[in-house]
């Protein structure tokens, strides 16, 4: 009987070493199986070193137990007290694995398996592990043997003899000699069927890549070819049979338990395909069906069982398919898609424990390597490796990674797999959650060697990898700037200043000096700052060096990162939001208006992205007016309202011109608009809305201040010339005729003085010198011209137009449509003027030849003194007016009795006298070229210098700025010039034949 002194003492030691229970240890201890060494410290201090000094005793009493004798019982223990090797080997794994004490107990001599300790022992490959498995005749003497192979890799890992890399080799030749002999059995079970085919089995996943973990299922591939004189439908239905079988016998549940699942779904098609391929049915398979994940996938490719020459075959065939991926359409938003279906399948409640799936889990580190490899591994072969550390070391050796990122991950990564593999070893269980017992977190943190207080260090550092890989994960994954690199020839990803200064002069930079000082000011010294901006310039140089002035791109690149590179969400923005980068890469190479618009108001840089409160799409009309004058009624007095009206007015036009800058260039995620038409429609449609919008803010502003809520008469603004016809472009004044009405009971004086103030003080108010652009307010259209009053009542138009109107004004009114003010004063003009632009009775022969004759008297008269008349996009042959004219004299001898040509829209016009069989299909086509050609050359000329023009600029430089618009490569400046003349020319030869009459 032990005395209390004693117990004492003995409960003391085991608490020291590690035990939890001391009392069931001391028990166990005293048992009849170790009561010689119960006292051993040889023992003690071996349990004590283990995961789980309490289990590992509870597992070496239940093998101690199941010896067939004592004989053998006596065996064990003298050898456990005797050979170090062995004690730890077997104890580790008595405290690491509940499962393989299992095992032991059930096969009690099976830790004979760990007493060997020669060289070759140490490291085994597939031939070892093939002789392990032998003598398996049967699927359960198949998993007993796997067991004891298992037990020895286990022993290793524990104890530290190999680390984690080794331990998942020999996991997956272990699996590769496994799948070897169950195919094996599958065989001698059907050898007719074997007898018909070759069949390869290739690995994929974490056993292709021979990283494979403790209990995982093993992801196969088929492949089949019949053998020489076979029907080859008979030999693919064998096939199918050995693989079916092979499957089995190790996915199936004994009395053994099983091995692990074979899971086939990463065949084409998956479980919808055919289980066994031909080589050549796989080949045509991904070759035009295949999509980027499978690509991915293949990766990790690699013949273990069966026929492998045909295994190698196959792995030969697809390769280069694999490293084409990456030029694949939208590769990298594929798999980034992927990846984040991934995390968002994940239980909620398992998400903070999942150490696989889940933020800055296993997959992350995997996704991430796997997309550099298939980015980079196009031209460097040294990155092509099937397992992820062996490939994130040649990816840090390339400098494709930097060397700190790449250990950082190396470290975590390690770090999470031993994790995952002591979880797993537990119970021999498929999972990665981290377990919640406080038990179980205890003897994990242990396993991994963390002792002084290893529930919390564990979980710190865990937490601590975690950070690291999510942080690293999403610099290198999620920077969405990616889908450039790919596109990029070997080389360009990478940036210092020897190679800036090299590249700079490859692409063309006009002053590669002064582009040089631009990206050392933006990218030297260890800021985060400089750091992503070393990040986002590799691949801006090249977005730059695809416009016409790729320094100017890089200096405005500079001027905008200055005004906001101390606001947090910029270079976030740039490096997060996938289209961000480039739009704004586009729009500060493509000329002056889009930058100066922009560094007016820097943060309108946020509508290049693709979040919710971006886009490029232009706002309508009534959500513009709504924010102008609600913006307004906040303002404190008229020229508050008004600089707020203009400040929308500057946002909104950067928008459209950074939309329209945008679709003419194409991206990687927007192709080049092909519809140019629909460009000029879109242009023309949000400048217009625009002005309009901006009008009625002005006008809201002026009367509040001046007369509150009512001005004494109705007022309204009429839209003319482009303006009412929604073709404004971005250098358009604003044509427009201005009519009142008097209230009822109030003073005609006053009245007319209220208005004639309004018009006054708006104009001002819009000129006004400030950050905004001005708006021009042009009102030369009115009766009589600069000679006349600048507003009119209702009645004045109607008297004036009865009595006094001319051919001229009858043209100018086609485009006339309210834009602001009273809606129905502007109701009743357009009906007092639909008889004037729309005779009853059409022209009369005088009234063509008039119209005509001005025709002929402008285009000889207001021609610019030197500008070359066929590159004139206004009054040049087929230009603007040309066009125009031509369909504004249909509309006045037709518009009373077709009704589709009363529009103030050009291109609307032009259609419905096409339809109506005014003009023929191909003319309407030719007009409608040419007026689309010239209204996007006066648009480019605008875009380009800042400033309005009608004619194609003299200077090289913006001379291709405006053919990199238009469509027109390097080079081909003079193919835009001959287009242009050759497209005016034709619409000519219309407008002579339908306007002169020739």
């Amino acid at each position: 009987m032990t005395g209390p002194g004693r117990r004492s003492s003995t409960f003391t030691r085991l608490l020291r070493h590690g035990f939890t229970d001391a009392s069931a240890a001391e028990r166990l201890l005293d048992g009849a199986e170790l009561s010689p060494v119960r006292d051993d410290p040889v023992l003690l201090e071996a349990l004590g070193r283990t995961a789980d000094p309490d289990l590992a005793l509870r597992g070496l009493v239940r093998l101690l137990e199941a010896q067939p004798g004592a004989a053998a019982r006596r065996e064990l223990i003298d050898t456990v007290i005797a050979a170090k090797p062995l004690r730890d080997r077997l104890l580790g794994v008595l405290g690491a694995s509940a499962a393989l004490a299992d095992h032991l107990a059930r096969h009690p001599r099976d830790w004979e398996a760990l007493v060997t300790y020669e060289p070759s022992d140490l490291h085994p490959g597939v031939e070892e592990f093939e002789r392990g498995l032998a003598g398996a005749d049967d699927p359960v003497s198949l998993r007993i043997a796997y067991r004891r192979c298992l037990l020895s890799i286990a022993a290793r890992d524990v104890c530290g003899t190999t680390d984690l890399a080794e331990t998942a080799a020999e996991l997956a030749d272990l699996a590769t000699a496994t799948l070897r002999a169950a195919l094996g059995l599958a065989r001698a079970a059907a050898p007719d069927d074997a007898a018909l085919c070759r069949l390869a089995v290739i690995a994929m996943g974490k056993c292709g890549g021979h990283e494979l973990n403790y209990v995982s299922d093993v992801d196969v591939i088929f492949v089949g070819e019949a053998l020489d004189g076979a029907d080859e439908g008979k030999a693919l239905r064998a096939a199918t049979k050995l693989a079916s079988h092979m499957m089995r016998i190790c996915s199936e549940t004994t009395v053994e338990g099983s091995i692990w699942p074979v899971d086939a779904n990463l065949r084409p098609e998956g479980r919808n395909g055919p289980l066994v391929r031909t080589l050549s049915s796989h080949l045509a398979y991904y070759r035009r069906w295949a999509k980027t994940w499978e690509f991915q996938a293949l990766l990790k490719a690699r013949p273990v069982a069966g026929d492998l020459a045909l295994g190698a075959e196959y792995v030969a065939t697809v390769e280069p398919l694999v490293w084409q991926a990456a030029e694949r359409e939208n590769f990298v938003a594929d798999v980034q898609k992927m990846r984040r279906r991934v995390v968002e399948n994940i239980p909620v409640a398992e998400v903070e424990r999942e150490l696989k799936l889940g933020p800055g889990g296993l997959r992350d580190v995997e996704f991430a390597v796997q997309l550099l490899q298939l980015v980079h591994g196009r031209a460097d072969a040294s990155l092509r490796s099937g397992t992820t550390l062996d490939a994130l070391r040649a990816l840090a050796a390339g400098g494709y990674v930097g060397r700190t990122d790449a250990v950082q991950l190396d470290d975590a990564y390690r770090f999470l797999r031993s994790m995952e593999h002591r979880i797993q070893l537990h119970q021999l269980r498929r999972t990665h959650l981290v377990p919640e017992a406080e038990g179980d977190q205890r003897r994990l943190g242990r396993s991994l060697g963390l002792r002084t207080d290893p529930v919390a260090e564990l979980n710190r550092e865990w937490k601590r990898h975690a950070a690291v890989v999510r942080r690293l994960h999403e610099k290198l994954f999620y920077r969405p700037l990616l889908d450039a690199v790919a596109q990029l020839p070997s080389g360009e990803a990478r940036l210092s200043t020897a190679a800036a200064r090299e590249r700079l002069v490859a692409l063309g930079y006009a002053d590669p000096a002064a582009a040089l000082r631009h990206l050392e000011a933006l990218a030297s010294g260890v800021t985060r700052k400089a750091a992503i901006q070393r990040t986002l310039l590799p691949v801006l140089l090249g977005w730059f060096a695809d416009s016409a002035d790729p320094d100017a791109g890089l200096l405005n690149f500079r001027k905008v990162s200055d005004a906001l590179g101390k606001t947090p969400w910029y270079l976030r923005l740039l490096r997060d939001e996938g289209a961000a980068a480039e739009n704004l890469a586009r729009v500060l190479s493509a000329g002056r208006l889009a930058p100066d618009l922009l560094m007016r108001a820097p943060e309108a840089v946020a509508l290049l992205g693709d979040g919710d409160g971006g886009g490029l799409a232009p706002r309508g009309r009534a959500h513009l007016e709504q924010e102008i004058l609600a913006a307004v009624g906040r303002a404190d007095g008229a020229v508050q309202g008004v600089t707020a009206a203009r400040g929308v007015r500057r946002r909104e036009l950067f928008r459209t011109a950074a939309a329209d800058i945008v679709a003419s260039y194409g991206t990687e995620a927007q192709p080049v608009e092909a519809d140019r038409g629909a460009l000029v429609d879109l242009v023309g449609g949000a400048v217009s809305d625009l002005t309009a919008a901006t009008l009625a803010g002005t006008l809201r502003a002026v009367v509040r201040e001046g007369w509150g809520d009512t001005l004494p008469t109705r007022f309204a603004i009429i839209g003319m010339g482009r303006f009412g016809g929604h073709e404004l472009g971005y250098g358009s004044d604003a044509d427009v005729l201005f009519v009142h009405e008097p209230r009822e009971g109030a003073d005609e004086q006053e009245a007319g003085r209220a208005a004639n103030t309004v018009v006054a003080e708006m104009r001002r108010l819009l000129q006004v010198p400030s950050a905004d652009p001005p708006l021009l307010v042009d009102a030369d259209l009115r009766p009589e011209g600069k000679s006349g009053p600048l507003v009119r009542t209702l009645n004045s138009y109607a008297a004036y137009y009865r009595r006094w109107s001319l051919g001229w004004e009858s043209q100018a009114l086609l485009r006339a449509e309210p834009v602001a003010g009273d809606e129905e004063l502007g109701r009743r003009f357009v009906e007092l003027i639909d008889p004037l632009r729309y005779p009853p009775a059409g022209l009369g022969d005088d009234a063509v030849r008039e119209i005509r004759r001005l025709k002929a008297r402008m285009e000889s008269e207001r021609m610019p003194r030197g500008a070359d008349p066929k590159l004139h996009t206004k009054l040049g042959p087929g230009g603007l007016s040309d066009v125009e004219w031509t369909v504004q004299l249909l509309q006045l001898r037709y518009g009373a009795r077709e009704p589709g040509l009363r529009t103030t829209r050009t291109r609307a016009a032009l259609t419905a006298a096409r339809d109506c069989g005014l003009l023929s299909e191909e003319d309407a086509a030719t007009l409608d070229e040419a007026w689309v050609l010239a209204t996007r050359v006066r648009n480019a000329v605008m875009l380009v210098r800042g400033r309005a023009g009608d004619t194609f600029p003299s200077d090289p430089r913006e001379l291709a700025a405006v053919g990199r618009y238009l469509g027109y490569g390097p080079g081909h400046v003079g193919d835009m010039l001959d287009d242009y003349r050759r497209t005016g020319r034709l619409a000519r030869q219309v407008v002579d034949a339908l306007f002169y009459g020739a």
